[in-house]
């Protein structure tokens, strides 16, 4: 038989794809069922990719890596060292929004006096660099990050102009459940107080105290681990094992102790968002059908309304960032935070910019949905569901079957779930505790990138195979350190001393970055990754063939583009087998009996389906960690 390319009518599959005409639930889910896009001129081309980078990390070319090792010593990158370069770099993984991590000024160990900020004791620091999410000024951004600390704000602000020059978005994080134990900022403008600066500290609690106190009773640092010494033993003025704190604060995960563990939080302290110590609330409830209400209607709710002192001072924190620029935010731990007070807040971006991208990190799946509709979160982070169980399959430890299950778990707020393989958080996928390999995670990828409406997020490096191998001194090997100054090897190799050009790569890491280039634009631009998704993986397991729990096969598609994913999670052998296509697929493809052609996304090869009794079938080869996303052709011979 001769190939054919394929005609497709237009008004089938806007059928098809709109609520409530698509195949049944278990087998065919519209992707954007709460939204179905029917109209193609209408959709956008792909999903947003973020791409996090750490920030002091991310330009240092020092390679030294003493553990423990000063900014001297061990070096430091800058927000200069984002240069037209390194964001083309970033540009080249298909990313549309860049979230620097570590901006706001946090607690440090280093001497900045002569710019009038005190200094950090490190009995309450994590690492000599600090952990970004002990944040010391709101307004004000890390004097580390600075060719001049002086200038550390304007500098901040010209690495965003240069960020929307080069047509991406910049994020940053904003930490709102704890700040630093000592919260002292130098940039607030006129008006504005300090967390805790108005507290009534003779009392537990007070609907507008920013904190939460132990009246009476003085703070006391953590007792340390045998194989603990602060700055690695270290000399230091202030490492005495003492901080005055009077009376003490709670501490940032809610320990109540005056002495927090050396688990707890213990450099942060927790801020109160009107949540008494039973757990009630002192501020209005949200109405449960303001889940269904757009951004508008919770803005107007909450206007007239009184509402804690906290919500207004991070209302005024996220605002003066908004008006600077930044186009989003990340939220770290925001479900320790009500999620009337995301409403209150999110709400109030919105106003002052609609298009503002809302991230936030929420690991209990029966919160998603609240935080979601009633929180007005754009996204929030796929970890607890669909990343550990996709981290179990490149680990040889699960079946591809469950990612499956979550997908149609998470049909109604899929496009909300941000996908991910690493981030600062997690393990390096090379990191010999993870899974020891980066190539591992390439079949993962194509399956995170593309499986959803999602956004895809990258973490720096990831795309070089750096394995986070050595102990930098606070915290353990396998995660890239967030306490400690410290150059990134395999990272360093793609800068090339600062050209930015992957020069120095060796053949397998120049090989692992072009296929997150290709990947990772494809997934930027592909039309039908905002369209319909189809589960093949059920079909073809039942099917007798070779295809197995080592296997993931779906379809994506809409009106412009159909596509078929495949991949193949065995590090040791390929595999050969007969990719089934179900009835419901073909009808909704439009497809008649005959050949049709069908080329692979990533390599450019060719292969074709063949549709034999209105049942499709492709004859699929896949080297070990091979995947396939093969696009079907249908223009005109």
């Amino acid at each position: 038989m001769q190939i054919k390319h394929a005609t497709l009518s237009a008004l089938a599959l806007s059928m098809l794809l709109a609520c409530g005409k698509a195949p049944a639930p278990e087998q065919a889910t519209p992707a954007a069922a709460a939204n179905p896009k029917t109209d193609a001129a209408a959709e956008p081309a792909g999903k947003p990719v973020v791409y996090q980078v750490f920030t002091r990390l991310f330009g240092n070319t020092n390679t030294t890596n003493k553990p423990w090792g000063t900014l001297e010593e061990n070096g430091v990158g800058k927000f200069s060292d984002f240069n037209d370069a390194a964001l083309k770099g970033i540009k080249a993984l298909g990313t549309t929004h860049i979230w620097y991590t570590g901006v706001p000024h946090h607690a440090v160990i280093r001497d900045y006096t002569a710019y009038g900020i005190s200094n950090d004791d490190p009995d309450v620091v994590k690492g000599r660099a600090g952990s970004p999410y002990a944040v010391k000024d709101y307004y004000s951004v890390n004097p580390d990050l600075a060719d001049d600390p002086a200038n550390r704000l304007e500098e901040f602000q010209a690495l965003i102009a240069r960020t929307h020059q080069h047509g991406m978005k910049v994020l940053i994080d904003i930490v709102p459940n704890h700040v630093a134990r000592r919260y002292e900022s130098l940039a607030k403008p006129e008006g504005v107080r300090d967390f805790g600066a108005d507290d009534d500290t003779s009392v537990e609690y007070a609907r507008d105290n920013n904190f939460y106190y132990v009246p009476g009773s003085a703070f006391q640092v953590p007792t340390w681990p045998a194989d603990y010494q602060v700055l690695g033993g270290d000399a230091h003025p202030l490492a005495d094992g003492k901080f005055a704190e009077v009376p003490a604060k709670w501490t940032g995960n809610g320990a109540r102790s005056v002495q927090p563990a050396f688990d707890d939080w213990y450099e942060t302290v927790k801020i109160n968002f009107g949540v008494r110590p039973d757990g009630s609330y002192d501020f209005d409830k949200l109405p449960a059908d303001y889940a269904e209400k757009d951004w508008q209607a919770h803005y107007q709710f909450w206007q007239g309304k009184e509402v804690p002192n906290t919500w207004i001072k991070f209302r005024d924190i996220v605002l003066y960032w908004t008006a600077m620029g930044v186009d989003g935010f990340r939220y770290d731990m925001a479900e320790m935070v009500p999620v009337e007070f995301w409403s209150y807040l999110n709400s109030h971006i919105k106003q002052q910019n609609p298009d503002a991208f809302l991230l936030a990190e929420v690991y209990q799946p029966h919160l998603y949905r609240d935080y979601i509709k009633l929180g007005l979160m754009d996204y929030l982070y796929d970890k607890v569901e669909f990343y550990d169980s996709l981290k179990l399959v490149m680990q040889g430890k699960g079946p591809t079957s469950e990612l499956v299950t979550i997908q149609q778990r998470m049909a109604d707020i899929e496009q909300h779930m941000l996908h991910f393989l690493e981030n600062h958080d997690e393990q390096r996928i090379a990191a010999p505790e993870f899974a020891g390999d980066a190539r591992k995670g390439m079949p993962a990828m194509v399956v995170s990138a593309l499986i959803s409406t999602s956004p895809t997020m990258l973490y720096f490096g990831q795309d070089v195979g750096e394995p986070g191998a050595a102990d930098a001194g606070f915290g353990k090997a396998s995660r890239t350190t967030i306490f400690d100054y410290w150059g990134v090897p395999h990272h360093q190799r793609w800068m090339n001393g600062g050209k930015f050009d992957g020069g120095a790569l060796s053949p397998a890491e120049r090989e692992l970055r072009q296929f997150y280039e290709t990947l990772m634009q494809f997934s930027a631009k592909a039309p039908a990754l905002n369209g319909a998704y189809r589960e093949l993986h059920t079909d073809n397991l039942a099917a007798g063939s070779a295809y197995s729990e080592q296997q993931l096969a779906f379809a994506r598609y809409n009106q412009q583009q159909q596509l078929l994913v495949v991949s193949h999670f065995n590090p040791q052998q390929g595999i050969e087998f007969s990719l089934q296509l179900p009835a419901d697929l073909i009808t909704a493809w439009q497809l008649s009996d005959g050949k049709y052609l069908l080329q692979d996304q990533l390599t450019g090869k060719t292969n074709e389906l063949v549709v034999t009794a209105g049942k499709g079938e492709v004859q699929v080869k896949l080297a070990a960690l091979g995947s396939v996303v093969y696009q079907l052709n249908r223009q005109g011979e």
